[in-house]
């Protein structure tokens, strides 16, 4: 896994913060660990959330995912253009 990115997808995918790419770092335990300022993007709330993981096999998807789904290139809004996590 070492230099490969991975998606997460939380359903129901309704815009593009729904299914980002991510550099994973692998951790003991079963579950996923989530930086906080991607919570919001997946409307992820911890009360018994799932996820899917997605390899991306080929180059290109490989590309494609660290060029357009990667989440430090998804910090603004798609629909208003506003930052979506700031500090409080």
């Amino acid at each position: 896994m070492q230099g490969h990115p991975v998606l997460l997808n939380r359903a129901p995918t309704l815009h593009r913060l729904g299914i980002q790419a991510f550099q994973p770092i692998l951790v003991e335990g079963r579950a996923i660990c989530l930086h906080p300022l991607v919570c919001k993007g997946f409307n992820a709330d911890f009360d018994g959330d799932q996820m899917a993981v997605h390899v991306p096999l080929s180059l290109e998807a490989q590309a494609e995912a660290r060029l357009l789904m990667f989440s430090h290139m998804n910090l603004l809004s798609p629909a208003i253009g506003d930052p979506i996590s700031v500090p409080t």
